[in-house]
């Protein structure tokens, strides 16, 4: 079985040419060319933005009370146990 080769694809920004001189000469300084650097720069952006809303931040005392609950869950409610019920019912129906 052969495989395929990842095709790149091309992303395109307009900028003033104020912002193309920064960036240029930004990229110059650190050794790489314009694109490099727009995409490097953009990556560890990007990378950031998910890292911080993938990440959850409690206090210890909410970090104790999680491991609280999950180590000694509440009894179930009868309003939870009618939704479990009608959540397995309708997928037996419909799966």
């Amino acid at each position: 079985m052969s495989q395929q080769k990842q095709k790149d694809v091309r992303v395109t920004a307009r900028v003033s040419a104020k912002v193309r001189e920064t960036l240029q000469e930004a990229a110059e300084l650190s050794g790489a060319s314009l694109n490099q650097f727009v995409v490097q720069a953009a990556l560890k952006e990007a990378h950031k933005v998910l890292e911080e809303q993938k990440t959850i931040e409690l206090s210890n005392a909410d970090a104790d009370r999680i491991f609280e609950l999950l180590e000694n869950p509440p009894k179930a409610s009868d309003k939870l146990k009618a939704a479990f019920e009608k959540h397995a019912i309708f997928f037996r129906e419909n799966h």
